[in-house]
């Protein structure tokens, strides 16, 4: 429901109040200042009386012992004089008579109550109008230097895009759990008469890029209800008490606006476990997370507040912050599955011409674990990269090279390499291309290349068919050997190694030791984990492994994980000895086309001549030109340098 502000008269009058009170104290040090001021010459009293006896003055004004007065014209030219004698001087008094002089006489003067008032307490009430007027334009300026405590809550204005369920794809499970919440929202009452309790947190957990915030702007908009957004990161700041107090104040807002929605973004920020910072328990952090707590439910209840958070680091947040009634529901974010993707790929193509050739379910295929962030930055990497070949559709092609761009990397066509290490790639990468045709149950060849990307020479991608949770030992010992298929044919063609199958020992060893030490799939050492890990739950980054094993078990360890990775190079070797013809074709064409998909990997295999189709894109130039072969000709011209191989990935 939309939020109508009304206006605040009380804060009108007053702000119309201190105005005119100011206006009227520059009116009336203005008047001050604009007094006529008399300037007279000071005399003494003795001159005063020799001046009434030569009959030189004018006119005298008395007020008790002031005497004023005036020369007349032909003496002193008319000046004006003030003397100060005795009240009722009889002599003066005298004298005067005697003369033609004109004598006034005034009574005490006295100087009204508020013009005394006013001169006295003038400055002490500048100052402190000055004063008022800054606290109040301080505070009323929302950020500025004086409004540490408040919440810095942007809530969702009813003019800025909508975002519902529609525009959310791949997360079905999670779209039905929040759907509930926003069935609280609306019809409180149909779960609370059967003395239910409506959930007071939910809890939004999944790798970065999974559509965690996206989710959280669907239920805004599918709810109608005021929504609140801030930052984890904005409760803190270096003042001591301002995370606490903001908390307050974004509780009370949300009290305002009930029923609402307040969505915390990286509440591990401010929710991480205490007692683990130098501070102690009067840590800054530490006492915006127990102002939180105790907002969320604490003594006073906040009925109608819904507190949604999103994280990627559920390990580290403290517990209390998880347990029931503050975070009731942790809705799991998951990476999406092959349906899934291909719903986030309609979502995002939908305003993007298709060509007729583009199949979203082939894309998806082809995109195994990629989040829903990097599902968009595909689609938006084809429409650059078809912009750029002045197309009027996004075509298939565009969508492979995008697909290739974001795993890969950018193609260096530019990078200068001799023919000794281009054909050295190009047996490397048919030495993985042939060991993972020739062994069953792997994924199948998508595509092998020798142009060089990002940090690689050459890549080997291989594709599968479907979403894979599990491994078995098989496709553990026969993706081993696949890895270790680049070094098999260097060894069989050149008969000694080179440093481009760097990456692929590594990964071989990698997960060599963590089929002995995490999965048991060791004979020898038997179904048992060795080394407490710590990593970061969504993120897959091991932290630190602690050693909880004997140095005999280490050298077991260490001659089981070489077992497996020699094992995997005897078997690829083998398959390159067997099929040495069939590696020689695929290097041959290789060199000739530098990428070759499934298809013409088939051909190459079964002996037949391949015919590449010629299609326009990235590479070619806005007249369908080839770069490719002005580059080559140009690098005719460049004197051949050596370059460090890099490494590459199967």
């Amino acid at each position: 429901m939309p939020i109508k502000k009304k206006p605040n008269m009380k804060q009108t009058h007053k702000t119309i109040a201190l105005w005119l009170i100011i206006v009227l104290m520059v009116l009336s040090v203005l008047h001050i200042m604009n007094q006529p001021v008399q300037h007279a010459e000071k005399i003494s009293f003795s001159e005063f009386l020799r001046s009434i006896s030569s009959s030189e003055v004018e006119s005298v004004t008395i007020q008790q012992d002031d005497y004023r007065g005036k020369f007349k014209p032909e003496y002193k030219s008319g000046a004006k004089f003030e003397t100060i004698g005795p009240i009722d001087s009889e002599r003066a008094l005298a004298a005067l008579e005697k003369t033609d002089t004109k004598i006034e006489y005034l009574k005490k003067s006295e100087t009204p109550f508020w013009q005394t008032m006013l001169i006295s307490w003038l400055p002490m009430l500048l100052l402190f109008g000055f004063f008022f007027f800054s606290m109040r334009q301080i505070q009323v300026g929302g950020g500025k230097a004086m409004s540490f405590g408040r919440s810095k809550a942007k809530l969702l204005a009813d003019n800025q895009k909508k975002i519902t369920f529609a525009n959310v794809a791949g997360v079905e499970e999670a779209k039905d759990e929040l759907r509930e919440i926003i069935a609280f929202l609306r019809e409180p009452k149909k779960f609370t008469v059967l003395g239910g309790r409506i959930p007071k947190g939910v809890l939004l957990m999944g790798p970065p890029g999974s559509g965690k915030t996206l989710l959280a702007r669907a239920v805004s908009g599918e709810a109608g209800v005021p929504f609140f957004s801030i930052s984890g990161s904005d409760f803190v700041e270096m003042f001591v008490g301002v995370g606490a107090a903001r908390v307050r104040d974004l509780f009370d807002q949300g009290k305002k606006n009930a029923p609402c929605i307040v969505f915390i973004d990286e509440i591990d920020a401010v929710g991480r476990h205490r007692g683990a910072g130098l501070g102690g328990g009067h840590d800054e952090r530490e006492q915006t997370l127990n102002q939180l707590l105790v907002e969320m439910d604490g003594f006073e209840s906040n009925e109608g507040v819904i507190i949604m958070a999103a994280t990627n680091r559920p390990d580290v947040l403290d517990p209390a912050l998880l347990r029931p009634g503050r975070f009731d529901r942790r809705v799991i974010v998951p990476p999406p599955d092959v349906g899934g993707r291909e719903a986030i790929l309609k979502v995002h193509a939908a305003n993007k011409p298709l060509a007729e050739d583009v199949n979203l379910s082939t894309i998806a295929r082809g995109t195994p674990g990629f989040s829903g962030a990097d599902l968009e930055n595909v689609v938006n990497e084809a429409a650059l990269l078809a912009a750029r070949a002045s197309k009027k559709l996004l075509e298939m092609s565009d969508f492979e090279l995008a697909k290739d761009k974001v795993l890969m990397g950018t193609e260096r066509r530019s990078m200068i390499i001799s023919d000794d290490e281009k054909q050295n790639t190009a047996y490397h990468e048919a030495g993985h291309t042939l060991v993972a045709k020739h062994l069953p149950g792997t994924d199948p060849i998508h595509k092998v290349t020798i142009i060089p990307r990002g940090a690689a020479l050459g890549l080997t991608q291989q594709l599968p068919t479907d979403d894979r949770y599990t491994q078995n030992k098989l496709f553990c010992e026969n993706n081993i050997a696949i890895l270790m298929g680049g070094r098999a044919a260097e060894d069989l063609i050149f008969n000694q190694p080179t440093t481009g199958a760097g990456n692929d020992i590594e990964r071989a060893t990698g997960l060599a030791r963590k089929m002995v030490c995490e999965w048991g799939m060791s004979e020898k050492m038997g179904p048992l984990a060795f080394g407490k890990k710590e990593e970061q739950i969504f993120l897959g980054r091991e932290m630190s492994r602690h050693t909880d094993y004997s140095e005999e078990t280490a050298r077991d360890i260490d001659s089981e994980v070489r077992r497996f990775v020699t094992a995997g190079y005897d078997k690829a070797k083998e398959i390159c000895s067997q099929h040495k013809d069939q590696i020689e074709r695929l290097a041959q064409a290789l060199l000739e086309h530098e990428s070759l998909t499934a298809d013409n990997i088939d051909q190459v295999m079964r002996g037949e001549t391949i015919v590449m189709s010629k299609k326009k894109d990235s590479s070619d130039g806005p007249d369908g030109k080839d770069k490719s072969k002005e580059e080559k000709e140009e690098k005719k011209k460049v004197k051949k340098t050596s370059t460090k191989p890099a490494t590459d990935s199967a």
